[in-house]
């Protein structure tokens, strides 16, 4: 299982933010390229960027650092989302180097996007999924929709869609630990590889959705993201990928 650090990206600075709140955010790197390169030489094996100033805007703002870190870290896989919502994008992200594009906002109001993404871009895509009780929520988290994230995961089943990241907005930030059950019961459901995120806050937590991974139906869950907690300190990233390997006496 994979242990994914994220770079979150708003007006060119590295930050992290509460619950999506975009005024309740914290710096942590005015340099998101040399802060990518922390995270490399700490083992990362997969880095997770979202483009939140693009969330909002629905069109990629801070591209070319996305485009800088690809460039540095050639090695790196990158997965990126935020605004990203026309082939187009998805293009321009691929010829700079990133590995894989995120559909969020989009997949939620043009499921044919998705489709026709998979189709042009095999292996590349990967949905978001962010939900608040369980309801998709769209637009940089903006607005809750109606739509149930179990039932948007099912759509995506035969699209060829490579994996879904999927956030429990309520934790987000929060350091309350990954919301357990819902990311099992999206794993044991589902065709496509579940990537957890929000609410990674200390070891214990890693090998808590490191044992929800182990399950006998659907694809599972395949790796966990790790924002805040990394930044200030309560997980070391290291150590967490070598419990998410099966090192059981870290914690």
């Amino acid at each position: 299982m994979l242990v994914i650090p994220a770079i979150d990206l708003k007006d060119g600075q590295c930050v992290r933010l509460k619950q999506g709140r975009m005024e309740d955010s914290t710096v942590f790197s005015d340099d998101p390229v040399s802060m990518a390169g922390i995270w490399a030489a700490k083992g990362a094996r997969r880095l997770h960027i979202v483009d939140l100033n693009g969330a909002f805007a629905g069109t990629p703002v801070n591209a070319e650092i996305v485009q800088a870190i690809a460039a540095r870290y050639p090695d790196l896989p990158i997965q990126i989302g935020g605004g990203i919502r026309s082939l187009e994008s998805i293009q321009f992200y691929l010829d700079a180097g990133v590995s894989y594009v995120i559909i969020g906002t989009a997949a939620v109001k043009d499921p044919e996007f998705v489709r026709a993404a998979c189709v042009k871009f095999p292996g590349k895509i990967i949905v978001g999924i962010d939900a608040i009780d369980g309801m998709v929520a769209t637009d940089g988290w903006a607005d809750v929709s109606e739509v149930l994230a179990t039932d948007l995961v099912a759509k995506f089943a035969d699209y060829g869609v490579e994996a879904i990241v999927y956030t429990d907005i309520a934790r987000d930030g929060m350091m309350k630990g990954v919301n357990i059950e819902a990311t099992q019961e999206l794993a044991q459901d589902s065709a496509i590889p579940i990537i957890a995120s929000g609410g990674l806050s200390k070891l214990a937590d890693v090998a808590a959705i490191r044992e929800a991974a182990d399950t006998e139906t659907g694809a599972g869950i395949m790796g966990v993201i790790t924002g805040r907690a990394i930044y200030e300190g309560t997980i070391d990233l290291a150590l967490a990928q070598q419990l998410a390997d099966g090192y059981p006496d870290l914690t």
